[in-house]
């Protein structure tokens, strides 16, 4: 199964939000260059993942956005129904193709669509953390702002 560029893009930001973020509002424009993902693309995809309730927004000086729920109550499936709506068969068979052959055995690539959505639902942000922590990728920083008094 393929999936987007767009839901590629989700869930690095979203990884980049649970693993470097430490629950403070971080701006698209930060995530962005530290995932290496253009700013204006990312600001469309966090709009779609604030409407599927999966991060926050916090306006003006010190704003960006916030998971709404734990990394560990996040899933690989909310974020790929966040961006594409439901995981069905269209990315495994055509159904234009197939429909109505005689002797195609349609059950097969519903009941794969059904187990790969199991696997979606059963990865977590808070897994993907963990699973970065034990291969040692370093936490990034926050920009340091140059504001002076």
């Amino acid at each position: 199964m393929r999936f987007s560029l767009q839901v590629n893009y989700a869930v690095c930001g979203l990884f980049d939000l649970a693993y470097n973020g430490g629950g403070e509002p971080v701006q698209v424009r930060v995530i962005g260059d530290r995932q290496q993902v253009p700013t204006r693309y990312l600001e469309q995809i966090f709009q779609r993942l604030r409407r599927a309730g999966l991060v926050a927004g916090k306006r003006g000086p010190g704003g960006g956005y916030v998971l709404a729920q734990s990394a560990a109550e996040i899933t690989l499936q909310q974020v790929v129904e966040a961006v594409e709506g439901p995981v069905g068969t269209s990315g495994i068979v055509d159904s234009a193709e197939s429909s109505g052959v005689a002797g195609r055995p349609e059950f097969i690539w519903s009941d794969l669509a059904s187990r790969f959505s199991s696997v979606l639902e059963s990865v977590s942000l808070a897994d993907l953390c963990q699973q970065a922590a034990r291969q040692g990728v370093p936490r990034l920083s926050l920009p340091v702002s140059d504001y002076q008094i």
